[in-house]
């Protein structure tokens, strides 16, 4: 689509910052016991950030707390796409995917340094494929469906490839049974990194964000919701609001029960997984859907890198919502696919992270978590609680939006929501070609900061040794972590490389190595204590020896 030129700025480029935002989490403690907020937000996955930041946008006083980390449940172990999914086609929940591939759209606009186009290409195989060439046919009516209800918007329509473009795109994929190929476009992104850039866009526009601040006992006064009692870094604060949003995903029933007596459980947990391996084992150049021999379901081969990520499963879970890893038996199950679909032999000696999710579906316990819908549910409880449920990371924009409506009922106000056009952090202006095109570490630091990269790029100025990597083998650098501290709320070695970076998933391993050194770089920053330090470091190195156990042995330690 071509546009013609402003002829003036546009509004929403105030979103790019002179100086950086530098977010104090003692201050943010202040604020949270002194202040009186319009709306607390209780949950920090991509629902939660979201609405917040709709929230600060309407001019709202708000807050939002979270009991470990941003992102630190589902919204960092998600597949990371931002599409409209063509299995809710096959489900006849066109609606749905109309509006996610709107969604999708809007987040590529506002957020291009995060969310980028990815090719899906799908293998046709006269035998033990996804389908063969006969159900291809029918495949093609639903990928032209696809594009026509918003698939069109990313700039590319579905195409068929020969066998020769195919082995193009995926040459180790096993070339005997290979009829040629269809291949559509969605996105993706690094989930944990967009739900950060959310709650810091939020906290740009005045919202009050903490991580670390677990929600205890709600506040009530007159039979209603009046806030909530959080314990961070060993105190106890009240947050009194005139709203409260339950936005804690699979958690939502515990803390909706203590606002409710008697509430019953609404949320049925579905479990997905991911595996990592080297992209020299597998040399695919997009995401490639294979067949799983002898099972009703496909997997997807995604390249990011120099590694690709196996995923997904999708299972009841009836275990602890605070320890989900991936198991030797579906690690095996993800390996079967691969290794039918390509060349060579993946073994679990090959894996170099893994990452279990739970998804917060709404229904009953009847049926395959799989063929269940993934629309949200908002819901306003007799205490006056905001309650959201369901959904999927791409649509969670709108959630937020509709979150704030249902806010602005039970404050008896009226604002607009503005979060349709509002770039995050790092997005207005940011061009990902023409970064791309540069090339090394400005290309690295922009597909992770945008226009924000030049902030990391000032302390590398100011301490050149600050530009070495802080993984081995992994692009982060030292700088990164320096960031992170400062301007990102991160509070251990976990968070770090957890979610700042995603060094944990993409080389477990060299990850481990690397966490004194973060470790000492946080010490610094926060002026942490060496009983502190060695803590941090020993916890990340016991939560990395416990996802191997589970992952290796199929039994937690």
């Amino acid at each position: 689509m071509i546009t013609m030129p402003a002829r003036k700025p546009r509004r929403t480029a105030a979103a790019t910052r002179r100086t950086p935002l530098l977010l104090d989490r003692a201050a943010a403690k202040r604020r949270l016991a002194d202040d009186t907020y319009d709306v607390l937000v209780i949950g920090g996955g991509v629902t939660g950030a979201y609405a917040v930041l709709d929230a600060a946008s309407r001019g709202l006083r708000a807050a939002l707390v979270e009991k470990d980390d941003f992102a630190s449940g589902t919204s960092s172990k998600s597949s990371k796409m931002v599409h409209g999914g063509l299995r809710y086609i096959e489900q006849g929940n066109v609606n749905l995917v109309r509006h996610s591939l709107l969604e999708r759209h809007r987040f590529r606009k506002n957020a291009p340094h995060l969310v980028h186009r990815l090719p899906f290409l799908f293998p046709i195989l006269e035998k033990e494929g996804v389908f063969d060439a006969r159900l291809a046919k029918g495949f093609e009516g639903l990928l032209w469906t696809y594009d026509l209800v918003g698939g069109w918007r990313i700039g590319k329509l579905h195409q068929r490839l020969t066998v020769p473009e195919v082995l193009a795109q995926a040459p180790t994929l096993r070339a005997e049974n290979l009829k040629g190929g269809l291949v559509y476009f969605d996105a993706r992104t690094d989930d944990a990194r967009l739900v950060l850039t959310i709650v810091r866009t939020a906290a740009a526009l005045g919202a009050t964000v903490l991580n670390g601040a677990r929600a205890e006992s709600l506040l009530m006064r007159n039979g209603k919701v009046a806030g909530a009692r959080v314990a961070v870094d060993g105190d106890s604060v009240e947050i009194r609001a005139r709203a409260v949003v339950n936005a804690t995903g699979v958690w939502t029933d515990e803390l909706d029960a203590q606002a409710v007596e008697g509430h019953a459980p609404r949320v049925r947990p579905a479990k997905g997984v991911h595996i990592v391996v080297p992209w020299d084992k597998v040399r695919i150049n997009c995401t490639v859907t294979v067949p799983i021999p002898g099972r009703a379901r496909r997997a997807t081969c995604t390249r990011w890198g120099n590694a690709v990520v196996l995923g997904t499963t999708d299972e009841d879970y009836r275990g602890s919502p605070d320890d989900v890893h991936c198991t030797r038996e579906e690690m095996e199950f993800l390996l079967e696919g691969a290794n039918t679909a390509f060349e060579g032999k993946l073994t679990p000696d090959d894996v170099v992270g893994s990452i279990g999710g739970l998804r917060p579906l709404v229904g009953g316990k009847e049926g395959a978590t799989l063929d269940m819908r993934r629309d949200h549910h908002i819901s306003i409880g007799r205490t006056g609680m905001v309650t959201v449920t369901g959904g999927k990371l791409t649509t969670s924009r709108h959630m937020g939006e509709l979150v704030i409506d249902k806010v602005m009922t039970v404050l008896g106000s009226r604002a607009r929501s503005r979060t349709t056009d509002l770039p995050l952090l790092g997005g207005a202006g940011y061009d990902a070609e023409a970064v791309a095109a540069s090339g090394g570490l400005a290309a690295h630091l922009g597909e992770r900061f945008g226009t924000e990269a030049r902030f990391v790029g000032d302390l590398i100025q100011e301490d050149p040794a600050l530009a070495e990597p802080v993984v081995a083998g992994l692009p982060y650098t030292k700088a990164e972590v320096v960031y992170a501290a400062r301007a990102e709320l991160a509070r251990s070695v976990d968070d770090v490389l957890s979610r700042r970076t995603r060094a944990r998933l993409f080389a477990r391993d060299a990850s481990a190595e690397a966490a004194a050194t973060v470790g000492a770089i946080l010490g610094r920053e926060l002026n942490l204590g060496r009983a502190e330090v060695e803590r941090s470091v020993a916890d990340y190195l016991a939560s990395v020896r416990h996802e191997k156990s589970v992952l290796l042995e199929g039994a937690a330690a």
